[in-house]
């Protein structure tokens, strides 16, 4: 009954009744989540910051159990997968034709823009573009500034048919990573001169589109006055004709040299995780032996007299209290990935 008045409630318009309506009830939904995950490890307690935690709650409208099956199968995907330790030289070959990577430039209000450039697909390999994808999705959020969360998508079209779509199974099991396990860093996605062709393959794809993504989806026209003013909206003139309008928006070589750069931004980024662990370890072994080993004024000879009044002994825990550090595990080498589908041009949520 309560989820069918839920459902009833925004339909006619009236608040969602899981969303909090001040900063303490929000600071308590996710402390909520933070202890339905239970406690996290290395990179992974790295990841799951407050902020991260809110995103998630919010993709779920706020739903505690939603929020928290959502983020704990996102969180045994990065475990798995182990998105932050791609490297341009895992993808590089895929990234020739620059038919995906991110752009010099920001929008208006900061947000990192990734581009696509479908019509410039040449390779067909689904584990390898799946790769690609996140490599920059990852390292479009490496590169935000303070205090922004969401990215820019945008897909110029020039040059695409339908030689190069992605089939449909491909495209559900893309779009499923996409919005759930990168869940609310789409600001916006702008479609840029798709051809009738696509409106096809459009309508297979909006029904694995989250009701949130799709309303982010804004189809902008060359020949279209009134949708330019979307791109007016959030790009500079000069920054905009630089990528649709420059057939050398793209140079790989110059590219690869800031994506390694980026690289190592990245491997610092994640590095304190594994570090923390290093200088946890010996600290936390040396106090467990130093619990367990009694200290030579407790040891009782066997001849002497227990005393009546004399109080039981209160043992230690071995383990420090809220000291998270000591149990940060050292990251292990990425195991392969385990193939997946090819990116497509549906965007993330």
């Amino acid at each position: 009954m309560t989820s069918l008045l839920k459902k009833s409630a925004s339909k006619v318009g009236i608040r969602n009744t899981d969303e909090p309506s001040s900063p303490e009830e929000e600071s308590a939904k996710v402390t909520q989540l933070r202890e339905a995950i239970g406690p996290l490890t290395g990179r992974l307690e790295q990841f799951a910051d407050d902020n991260c935690l809110k995103r998630y709650l919010r993709a779920r409208n706020w739903n505690l159990k939603k929020s928290e099956k959502m983020l704990k199968d996102s969180l045994a995907w990065r475990e798995s997968y182990k998105p932050e330790d791609i490297r341009w030289s895992d993808i590089a070959n895929e990234s020739e034709t620059g038919k995906i990577y991110r752009a010099n430039i920001k929008d208006k209000k900061g947000h990192s823009v990734i581009v696509m450039h479908p019509g410039r697909q040449s390779t067909y390999n689904p584990e390898l573009e799946i790769k690609q994808l996140v490599y920059f999705l990852e390292n479009a959020i490496l590169n935000l500034p303070e205090g922004q969360e969401q990215m820019i998508w945008l897909v110029d079209f020039k040059g695409w048919s339908m030689k190069k779509s992605t089939p449909i199974g491909l495209a559900r099991e893309t779009t499923n990573i996409l919005q759930n396990q990168y869940p609310e860093r789409l600001h916006v996605a702008v479609l840029y001169n798709p051809p009738r062709l696509f409106e096809a393959f459009w309508t297979l794809v909006k029904p694995f589109l989250d009701p949130k993504t799709f309303r982010k989806v804004k189809f902008v026209y060359s020949k279209n006055p009134e949708s330019q003013k979307i791109l007016a909206e959030y790009f500079e003139e000069d920054a905009i004709k630089s990528i649709l309008e420059d057939q050398n928006d793209y140079t790989h070589d110059e590219y690869a040299k800031l994506m390694q750069d980026d690289d190592q931004k990245s491997a610092l980024y994640w590095k304190g995780a594994g570090l923390a662990k290093a200088e946890a370890e010996p600290a936390a072994e040396d106090q467990s032996r130093s619990v367990e080993l009694p200290e030579a004024g407790d040891l009782k000879r066997e001849d002497a007299p227990a005393k009546e009044d004399a109080p039981a002994p209160v043992s230690e825990s071995s383990e420090p209290v809220g000291d998270s550090s000591a149990r940060i595990e050292v990251a292990s080498a990425p195991p392969a990935p385990a193939p997946v589908a090819a990116p497509v041009v549906a965007p993330v949520s």
